[in-house]
């Protein structure tokens, strides 16, 4: 049975945002990630030739992990992403056309929202979570604000600025889990700092 975003998020609620990544550098970051805890990863769509990186991890972990794209913009890649495996569509913004899609494909979809507008229609529309993006202008006091007028079970993953100091103070801040850029993983870095780098998050939260 495939895992559920559920479950990813009772494991570890990261997602590792893989930009810049390569084909020929995806078996080895994968394996790096799922070997520190991550059960969610998402390759954006502007990385070279995303569509086989998606392939490749979904191959290795389908059974345990959500992986898939990021920066997800049109109706059409929704289809080239679930058709190389992927089950995770993230967003940096809300358009329900994509999310509709997405929905239709079985996926999990995480949109992004920089307004209550925004977040009010992806959630409509069937948004598993909201991403609040980009965090570091958004601030801890908008998701703080947010949660008091969304319903209760919505779950917001902020993204953008995130770093293992500053995930606790974001946690009581209500964030359900997070995105992590190029605190994690920046193109072209040795695999050796990508794995000080997952550690170091997979460690910075009580995440139970």
């Amino acid at each position: 049975m495939s895992v559920t975003f559920e479950d990813c998020l009772a494991r570890l609620p990261l997602v590792a945002i893989l930009r810049g990544i390569t084909p020929e550098e995806i078996a080895a970051a994968g394996e790096i990630l799922t070997e520190a805890g991550f059960a969610m990863i998402e390759v954006p769509l502007n990385s070279p030739r995303p569509f086989d990186s998606i392939a490749h991890l979904a191959r290795q972990y389908a059974d345990t992990c959500l992986v898939g794209a990021g920066t997800v913009t049109d109706v059409a890649d929704v289809d080239r992403v679930a058709d190389a495996g992927g089950r995770l569509l993230v967003m940096p913004h809300s358009d329900v056309a994509v999310i509709g899609r997405a929905v239709a494909r079985g996926m999990v979809c995480l949109p992004g929202a920089a307004t209550a507008t925004e977040g009010f229609a992806a959630l409509r529309a069937g948004a598993a979570a909201i991403k609040l993006f980009p965090a570091e202008s958004l601030g801890m006091a908008t998701l703080s604000a947010w949660r008091s007028v969304f319903p209760r079970a919505t779950r917001f993953l902020p993204v953008g600025g995130i770093t293992p100091d500053n995930i606790p103070a974001w946690r009581d801040a209500g964030a359900a889990g997070f995105g992590l850029g190029s605190a994690l993983y920046r193109a072209g870095m040795k695999m050796d700092e990508l794995e000080r780098n997952a550690r170091r998050f997979a460690q910075a939260g009580d995440w139970r």
